[in-house]
């Protein structure tokens, strides 16, 4: 499990570079300044915290569907000197707690079929595959669309 000195904490504006060079570290497609700075509102927007330095992060929002409402983990990332520790698990449950508390009954996520770390991450968390997404990423790789059930996954399952 993550470290004990790791704290993991809603965003702050002050975050942002931070949040933007792990992304920049850990993605090839990286996401652009202006789009965490668009979602720093979201709920369940936050950083993983060691030494004063923030480490890793996870975005996820719910959307309303007809009394099923949806939550959607947009984005995750540890830096790659803090992986393996547990920073991107506790991220993950994390996000997806706090989704639930704002309605969510299933929550959502697309990752790339070749992240074989990430898929053994969130299927150890209960996360299935639904759909592949063709060509999902702008290099041609398809994403695995991988949904939980979040009633399910906070009792144990």
């Amino acid at each position: 499990m993550c470290p004990a000195e790791t704290t993991i904490r809603p965003v702050d504006r002050a975050d942002l570079l931070a949040v933007v060079r792990i992304e920049r570290e850990c993605f090839s497609e990286p996401w652009p300044y202006d789009a965490f700075e668009r979602l720093l509102d979201e709920s369940a927007f936050l950083v993983a915290e060691h030494d004063d330095a923030v480490v890793g992060f996870v975005i996820a929002d719910v959307t309303p569907n007809a009394g099923r409402d949806i939550g959607h983990v947009k984005d995750l990332a540890v830096h790659p000197e803090a992986r393996g520790e547990g920073v991107g698990r506790t991220l993950l449950r994390s996000a997806l707690a706090r989704v639930r508390v704002a309605g969510a009954a299933v929550v959502k996520l697309e990752v790339r079929e070749g992240n074989t770390a990430a898929r053994s991450l969130y299927e150890t968390e209960g996360f299935e595959p639904v759909r592949r997404a063709e060509r999902y990423y702008r290099d041609g790789e398809d994403a695995l669309v991988l949904v939980v059930d979040v009633a399910q996954w906070a009792d144990g399952g």
